[in-house]
This record gives C-alpha cells, sequence and structure tokens, in this order.
C-alpha cells in the first residue's frame, strides 16, 4: 500500500500539461520494476518484482485535460478498491525523455511507437465451436492497453469493483504476427518469461486475434478499440 501510494505522488503531483504525455515509462528500486502506460484516452501503472517473479499491484482507467489539470477517473485499483469510480486531478511537469521526482527517476520507454496495435481495446467478440459472436462491454470488462512496445491486459468490473487478473509485458507486431513476452501475470508468476504467439489482423478496426492462450488453449478473440465504442 505504501509503495504504490508513493507511486501515485510521484506520477501524479506535478505534470505539465502540453508535454508529449502518451507512451509507455518505467521506474525499477530494490528489485520492484513499475511501468506506466499511457495512450491517448487511458493509462494503466503496474508494480511487480523480477527477481523472483511477483505481481505487486495495478491501476488505471481513463484520463482527460480540464483547464490545467490532468484527470484520472479511475476502473480498477488493486491496492485500493474503494478508488474505483472516483476522479483525481493533478498536475505534472516533466521533460520529453524523463520524469524527475526528488530522487525517482522514469524513463521513457517509448512515444507509442513502432507497435501497430497501440491504444486501448476492450474484448468484443470470440469463436466457439466455429460461430463468431460480438456483444458490447458491460460492466465487466477485459481491456488491453499498449503503447508501442508494451501490453497489458486487465479484467475487471467497475460496478462491483472487483478485479480478476492481469498480465502484461513486451510486445511485437511483424508481418501479421503479434508476438508477447510475459513479464508479470498476477494469477500465476511462473508464468513469467513465457512468450506467446498470435495470428492478428485489423479488419474495420478491430483487432481479430488467434492463436493458443497462456495455458495452450486456441482462441479467436476480437478487440474494438474503446474510442470507436466510445467507453
Amino acid at each position: 500500500m505504501k509503495v504504490l501510494t508513493c507511486l501515485y505522488t510521484l506520477l501524479f503531483s506535478s505534470f505539465l500539461i502540453g508535454q508529449n504525455l502518451t507512451g509507455a515509462w518505467s521506474s525499477s528500486a530494490d528489485q520492484i520494476q513499475s511501468v506506466w502506460i499511457m495512450t491517448a484516452n487511458h493509462f494503466s501503472i503496474t508494480q511487480y518484482k523480477t527477481d523472483p517473479a511477483v505481481f505487486i499491484s495495478t491501476a488505471g482507467g481513463s484520463w482527460a485535460t480540464a483547464d490545467d489539470d490532468v484527470v484520472l477517473n479511475w476502473e480498477f485499483d488493486t491496492s485500493s478498491p474503494e478508488k474505483v469510480g472516483t476522479q483525481t486531478n493533478v498536475n505534472f511537469v516533466q521533460s520529453e525523455e524523463n520524469i524527475q521526482w526528488k530522487n525517482t527517476l522514469w524513463r521513457r520507454i517509448d512515444n507509442g511507437q513502432p507497435g501497430a496495435l497501440k491504444g486501448a481495446w476492450l474484448i468484443t467478440g470470440r469463436e466457439r465451436e466455429g460461430v463468431i459472436s460480438e456483444r458490447v462491454p458491460g460492466v465487466r470488462r477485459t481491456m488491453k492497453i499498449l503503447s508501442g512496445t508494451q501490453f497489458q491486459w486487465i479484467a475487471y468490473n467497475i460496478e462491483t469493483n472487483q478485479f480478476f487478473g492481469t498480465g502484461g509485458g513486451t510486445y511485437q507486431t511483424v508481418n501479421g504476427q503479434y508476438t508477447e513476452e510475459i513479464e508479470y501475470f498476477s494469477r500465476d508468476n511462473s508464468r513469467v518469461g513465457a512468450r506467446l504467439q498470435f495470428d492478428f489482423e485489423l479488419q474495420e478496426g478491430k483487432w481479430h486475434h488467434s492463436g493458443k492462450s497462456s495455458k495452450g488453449k486456441p482462441i479467436y478473440e476480437i478487440w474494438s478499440k474503446r474510442v470507436d465504442l466510445g467507453i
């Protein structure tokens, strides 16, 4: 709890609107790695240990600017679920490549490039027994948020504040192949280090994703950008 509270203070105490916040940022101390992914409208902050691999916490949601503030709308928070549904108004100060706060330096990992799938996505369809069914997400959501090189999926319920799981790390998109390298996984730390490869295709703005899950089961999923869904 104290670590995550310090993290929020570090990130959201004095940023300058007008700088480019989108992309991914990282900070590390005492074998604790922190990754902050910021898309045009959504964000996530995650902490995990690297040796041994241990998931610690994640929080995030949507964001926007208002006057001189950045407004954070919390949709999930594993350390403080009571924050879900609330807003935090903050100011930031940053350089283009680093965020400095007292003795902590946040380094830019990427600026949203080169990944073809950057943005925040919600799962909206699956194939079962050869039949594809699609729906608009409700209060229970599975989101994937991607910068140019970092990815994270999060399953949560914005009404009950429940958190179901998350995982993430780095990704690449090359010649129709989407490849993940897992660096944290809340449900099973032993999955860290796994490399998963999928076929992907963008069809009318939707991400069609097929291959095998981390458990080896075949999957076919359809993901839609949150901005297109208006969620």
